[in-house]
């Protein structure tokens, strides 16, 4: 079983070798009690610890079941002594902070027994040795003989081949001793038991077999095996094979030994609880860089935080807007500085001229160009991107939103706003730059709207605003109200919405100019919610307020009784909440006092495209609907001068004489038909059947009344009226004569203004005269849009590194097209804030350096900590060595103490920081008005004690070597 060939152990002490085993050769039997005596330092102990695997010999062989160990590598010994060997030291050599169970199943927990097995062999091998009732005592709550029985059954419980007992009795009393001994003997029975003492007396008694040494020889040998075979030593009968090796290492790497993570973590947390308060200082001081730099994030987290809000309510007034007509402003300055040095390249004996206006009239026109929108749109469209790098992405378009509100005494225009030019203010030119700047995000303050259209992102306006009395608007039809941070509306709202007499201002700033008294309205009026709740509007598309007359199209908002018509078929808008900004809102998305929902535009612009108007236009694109002359294009352009014009106005004159002479028989007769008129002649195209026929259905017995009626009736009829069917402006007269006609009467009727609007159409349009507008023109008048082209695109970024995602967004766009479709856009924030980003990266470089010194300091502390504990637990080393543990295995013990050390300091460093910022907080809102919150964010807390646990870890990993590397023999010496 068991047998050592020619062993020889030497020691290098300074430049001197000193031999403790000089060629010891012994054969041991499978069971037997044998006692090992001798003086001290004859090698005993040696030689034990050469048989259980802990020291190594210098020459000969030690063999195992007929195997030689001279090729066994740590692993190899590590199992050997785990699985074959158990020791039972004089010292007991317990741990501990363990538990007399907890001891037991140690050796079981390195063999990977499962936990149910491991707890029932340890029980069991306790109540072996009597201890049964002991599981859960501490060492030092037991007596010398209960702890050597708790080091047998820690020997037994592994089931190994070979139990070593160094002086087991050397500190107990006579008694304890004889029952140790009778429990040795027993075990003799089934197991080879080595034991070394220096008591002949208990050898004598109780051995079965006893050897002596000398000066590192065996010099007797009371029953050796070459005397008394029992068991020849069985030998290898010839060199191993490829096949023989892989399968003897495959069954050593079934026995390898192995700690798991959880039984390190389990060794020290047990180890750390017996140092409480040395724990928590250890941690704490730990934690102090951790706190610091929770500290710092939680400042820097709250900053952020405000900066985002900053960043968002910013962007949300000031997006990357991008026009169909354009001109870069940071290229119109750099060029205009540019040429400006240039200029001044001249003596200063004179003084010269500076072309600023000139200079700056080129580069506008250079600078200027025409994006194309429709194609841009779609590839916006079609980014998958952009949708996370935005808060909304707006289009908007040419049309106008008319919006009206009805009164007692008539209608008032809301919006587009009028008050400035009607309080004399400035004209309707300025009025209409006015409304343009307003467009541009309040870039040039407030433009003359009220009504502005609301950022598609709820989410966003959630953020900014209060919802103060009612809710958002979820249709089309319906709009909010936003009062400023006071509850307040300034009375430029209230006048332009009609809350307020707009009419008491008219004039008002020419007559203070001119000197006359006057007086404003300062009067303080309160409204309650419902009031403003209440508030109705009408929205009337452009179209409607065309009316056709002759062939063309009349303006109709100076009939104040078509408007009161066209306002009263309008679509309703209902005010349906009050918004109020948020406090903590840096700036707001909705410009105007009036936030209406982006679908009212796209039903706006449906409403427009689908009029008659419109359709007319589109029909005839050469034809301007409002004049009927034809719009003056390249070709005809070159026919017209000054004197052609008068010939042709002479010829068309004269020609359209002609025409109406010529045509107008036909016409007249039929209009006398229709009036009833009996002595006209039969109109070409009629048979006399059919005239009589007609005229029998007027009523041939009052023909001259109804001919003089319908005659007068005609003479002032709105013919339009009768071609729309519209019949509430005609008297009723002309309502009594209508009624009167036939459906032949009413028919002929429609067909004669039908040919008097076409003839009067072609007459204008072949009249030698051009319109002085064009297509484009009256289109946009008209408030014609396509939804794929808008007027303008507002992309509003998330945050400013979105704005530069963006940014290269529309580079990579740019790169894509030919130079015609290239995009110029405006970026007003980029302008007014392009140094933040700057700014930001600097403070997170001086952050980082506050983390890097206070993590340096930290792991240094930590790495000196751990290297202390390796120091005080140096035995429990050796007494893990002892039972199997390798190398490994004591490393992983101390680097689960460094994790636990550092969990404990990362976490007390995230607590102590929370309960920090609130004396922080509260110190900011007193010296501070910005609405600063320090506060750690959940993922930053979580990296922070992951950090701590690596940074512990990584410290922790030279003590852990350092342990790793003790000799066990050394360290089971340690005190």
């Amino acid at each position: 079983m068991l047998s050592l060939k020619d062993i020889k152990k030497d020691y290098v002490v300074g430049d001197s070798t000193v031999s403790a085993l000089k060629g010891v050769s012994i054969d041991f039997r499978e069971n037997e009690f044998v006692s090992i005596l001798g003086p001290s330092g004859c090698g005993k102990t040696t030689l034990l610890n050469i048989i259980g695997g802990l020291d190594r010999y210098t020459s000969g062989d030690l063999n195992i079941n007929g195997k030689s160990t001279r090729d066994f590598k740590d692993c190899d010994w590590d199992s050997y002594r785990n699985h074959s060997i158990g020791f039972v030291f004089q010292s007991y050599n317990l741990i501990p902070h363990q538990t007399v169970l907890s001891n037991v199943e140690l050796a079981l927990t390195l063999s990977g027994v499962s936990k149910s097995e491991r707890r029932e062999r340890a029980v069991k091998a306790l109540e072996q040795v009597g201890l049964g009732d002991q599981l859960h005592k501490k060492p030092n709550q037991m007596s010398g003989g209960q702890m050597q029985r708790v080091a047998i059954a820690r020997a037994l419980v592994n089931e190994p081949d070979i139990l070593l007992a160094d002086e087991p009795t050397g500190a107990l009393d006579t008694e304890t001793s004889v029952q140790i001994m009778e429990l040795l003997k027993s075990i003799s029975k089934d197991k080879l038991i080595i034991m070394v003492t220096h008591n002949p007396e208990l050898a004598m008694k109780y051995s079965s077999r006893i050897i002596k040494l000398l000066d590192g020889k065996v010099i007797d040998d009371s029953d050796p095996l070459d005397k008394n075979v029992v068991e020849p030593i069985k030998k290898p009968e010839k060199e191993p094979t490829k096949a023989d090796k892989k399968a003897a290492k495959k069954e050593r790497k079934k026995f390898k030994t192995s700690m798991s993570f959880l039984t390190a973590l389990s060794l020290s947390r047990n180890n750390l609880m017996t140092k409480k308060a040395r724990t928590l200082l250890t941690s704490f001081a730990g934690s102090i860089g951790i706190i610091g730099i929770a500290l710092i994030l939680s400042i820097s987290n709250g900053v952020q935080l405000y900066i985002d809000q900053v960043q968002s309510d910013t962007l949300s007034s000031y997006p990357l807007q991008i026009t169909k007509t354009t001109a870069s402003i940071g290229e119109i300055m750099n060029n205009m500085a540019k040429n400006h040095e240039d200029s001044a390249n001249h003596d200063k004996d004179k003084v010269y001229s500076q072309n600023a206006m000139g200079e700056m009239i080129n580069t506008l026109m250079e600078e200027t160009k025409v994006n194309n929108l429709e194609k841009f749109k779609k590839y916006l469209d079609d980014n998958s991107d952009l949708k996370d790098l935005t808060s909304d992405v707006q289009y908007t378009y040419a049309t106008t939103l008319n919006v009206f509100t009805e009164s007692d005494s008539g209608v008032m225009q809301v919006n587009p706003s009028t008050l400035l030019e009607d309080m004399g203010y400035m004209s309707s030119t300025q009025m209409e730059a006015m409304s343009m700047s307003g467009s541009m995000g309040g870039m040039m303050g407030m433009g003359t709207d009220v009504w502005s259209e609301m950022i598609d992102n709820e989410e966003l306006i959630d953020k900014q605003y209060d919802v103060i009395a009612g809710r958002l608007p979820e249709k089309y039809n319906e709009v909010v109200l936003v009062v400023d941070k006071n509850n307040e509306i300034n009375d430029y709202v209230l006048y332009s919405l009609g809350l307020l007499d707009p009419s008491s201002l008219n004039g008002i700033v020419r007559r203070a100019m001119a000197g006359e008294d006057i007086s404003v309205d300062s009067e303080q009026h309160v409204y309650t919610y419902d009031e403003l709740l209440d508030l109705k509007f009408k929205v009337v598309p452009t179209p409607d307020l065309y009316k056709k007359k002759d062939g063309v199209w009349e303006d109709m908002t100076g009939d104040e009784s078509y408007m009161k018509k066209a306002v009263a078929n309008g679509t309703e808008i209902s005010v349906v909440g009050i918004l109020r900004p948020d406090e903590d809102a840096s700036s707001a998305s909705i410009s105007g006092a009036i936030g209406y929902r982006h679908d009212l535009m796209t039903y706006l612009i449906d409403e427009v495209d689908n009029s008659e108007i419109v359709k007319e236009q589109i029909a005839n694109p050469d034809i301007d609907v409002f004049t009927g002359l034809k719009f003056k294009t390249d070709e005809n352009a070159a026919d017209t001068d000054s004197s052609s014009e008068t010939v042709s106005d002479s010829t068309a004159d004269t020609e359209s004489k002609a025409d109406k002479t010529a045509d107008s028989s036909d016409t007249d007769k039929k209009a006398g038909l229709v009036a009833g008129d009996s002595s006209m002649e039969i109109p070409e195209g009629m048979t006399e059947e059919q005239y009589k026929a007609l005229m029998e259905q007027s009523g041939a017995s009052d023909t001259g009344e109804l001919a003089d009626m319908g005659m007068n009736a005609m003479g002032s009829m709105d013919m339009s009226a009768i071609q729309g069917g519209d019949m509430s402006s005609l008297t009723e007269t002309q309502k009594k004569y209508i009624a009167s006609l036939s459906d032949e009467q009413m028919e002929l009727m429609k067909q004669m203004l039908k040919e008097q609007s076409d003839t009067n159409a072609d007459q204008l349009a072949n009249s030698g005269k051009y319109s002085t507008s064009n297509y484009d023109n009256n289109m946009k008048t008209l408030g014609y849009s396509v939804v794929e082209d808008p007027d303008s695109i507002n992309i509003y970024p998330v945050d400013f590194a979105s704005k530069e995602k963006i940014i290269d967004i529309i580079d990579d766009y740019n790169d894509s097209v030919g130079e015609e479709d290239k995009i110029e856009y405006t970026d007003y924030v980029g302008l007014m804030m392009s140094s933040i980003t700057s700014i930001i990266n600097a403070i997170s470089y001086v952050l980082i350096a506050f983390v890097a010194i206070s993590l340096v300091v930290s792991s240094i502390m930590i790495g000196i900590i751990t290297y202390i504990s390796v120091l005080e637990r140096t035995k429990e080393i050796g007494i893990l060595r002892s039972i199997g543990a390798s190398k490994r295995d004591i490393s992983r013990v101390f680097n689960a103490e460094t994790v636990i050390v550092g969990f404990v300091a990362g976490a007390l460093g995230i607590i102590i920081s929370y309960l920090l910022t609130i004396p922080i907080n509260m110190i900011i809102a007193h010296l501070t008005d910005v609405p600063i919150r320090a506060s750690i964010p959940v993922s930053a807390a979580v990296i922070l004690i992951a950090i701590s646990v690596c940074l512990t870890l990584i410290a922790g990993l030279f003590p852990s070597r350092v342990a790793a590397k003790k000799d066990p023999v050394i360290a089971l010496r340690t005190e």
